[in-house]
């Protein structure tokens, strides 16, 4: 079948920070990212600063204002450091985007292209929740660094003494909050303008605990390159952590993004090492024989994963292994996934309880659940 809006796959994942050299050097050493691209008064920027870093194919924009009053600025003032653009590279973006606004987009920034020695990029941007942009870009004929405007730039910190140098390969998935009722309204949104399919959905008892509740569901485009979950809170006895990030975040907003690993136990040996703090599991989780027989066998002793709080769930096409961090900035909004899939096409729906039960204790600790 035809598809009227095609995607290539994630491009870049955009943060909004207050001091992008300190965010650059944070995921640079924490996370294994290597510095690769630069923009800021030195190249001709007078506004704001850029430093690009990639993974594998996971690629990070970490944007931080020069000056007051700019509206990068604002953004982080109003929401703390956080996620501003789920760029997404797309083989037409003149088609994208005009069939994009016919379907009810609202348009950011029309089709336009930017050149230089090394080529060209056209680049155009929409709307999603909150003040979340999806910039679709097509970079086939470029070979710079990132983007014009932007310079080569040396690694901060030598590569990270691993398999191939990384500790991650690509962007898994990106999870957004949105406001009680909005999930459906934005799971339609991305079917209607960018043909994407309903690829799971989590609801009542699959993802709640004594306390609190959220509903969630999955949307991917037809190649599963791209995927984007949505969660919504819901109504329990006390505040979700949807609720808490709505809260500190200031609206709707990117919640977590998943990075895909080869190498779980060595990207959280790495990662630990270098000072990420993980949420927390129980011993009792290993240790409960009905999981286990669940799981069955997987690559990695369960003692192994219960030194390193990995989480493992199965499903009929396989099994994955994750561990999700705890947020990695002073307000309690944006943390990562680490997520290492052998066949599973899931998102862990058996550890659902688990992981919420730890994001609970740690809203207790800081007096918002």
């Amino acid at each position: 079948m035809s598809d009227a809006f095609p995607v290539n796959g994630m491009d870049a994942v955009v943060f909004a920070v207050g001091n992008a050299k300190q965010a650059a050097h944070y995921y640079s050493t924490a996370f294994g990212m290597r510095l690769v691209a630069y923009k800021g008064p030195e190249t001709g920027s007078r506004d704001e600063v850029a430093y690009v870093l990639t993974s594998g194919s996971a690629r990070f924009e970490l944007r931080g204002s020069l000056r007051p009053g700019t509206d990068l600025a604002r953004h982080v003032a109003e929401h703390s450091d956080g996620v501003i653009d789920l760029a997404i590279e797309v083989p037409d973006v003149e088609a994208a985007y005009t069939h994009a606004l016919a379907q009810g987009a609202k348009g950011l920034v029309e089709p336009y292209t930017l050149e230089d020695d090394h080529g060209k990029v056209v680049l155009a941007a929409i709307a999603t929740y909150g003040e979340t942009r999806h910039t679709l870009v097509d970079r086939s004929n470029y070979s710079g660094p990132y983007l014009p405007g932007y310079v080569a730039a040396e690694p901060m910190v030598a590569p990270p003494d691993v398999k191939n140098n990384r500790v991650f390969q690509a962007v898994d998935h990106c999870v957004g909050n949105v406001e009680l009722g909005k999930m459906d309204e934005w799971v339609e949104f991305y079917k209607r303008v960018m043909g994407f399919t309903n690829m799971a959905e989590f609801i009542g008892d699959d993802i709640a605990t004594e306390y609190s509740a959220l509903m969630s569901k999955v949307v991917a485009d037809g190649t599963r390159k791209v995927k984007f979950p949505l969660n919504e809170p819901a109504i329990a006895k006390k505040r979700s952590q949807i609720d808490e990030y709505l809260d500190f975040y200031g609206g709707p907003g990117v919640q977590h993004i998943a990075l895909a690993t080869n190498d779980i136990l060595t990207a959280v040996d790495h990662m630990r090492a270098a000072g990420v703090q993980f949420l927390d599991t129980p011993d009792s989780y290993y240790d409960d024989p009905e999981l286990r027989a669940r799981i069955g066998e997987v690559r990695a002793p369960i003692e192994e994963l219960k030194k390193r709080k990995i989480l493992v769930d199965r499903d009929e096409d396989g099994y994955l292994l994750q561990i999700f961090t705890k947020p990695v900035q002073d307000r309690p909004t944006v943390f990562f996934e680490l997520i290492e899939r052998h066949g599973s096409l899931g998102f862990g729906k058996g550890n659902f309880k688990a992981l919420f039960e730890a994001i609970e204790r740690e809203q207790e600790r800081r007096g918002n659940l």
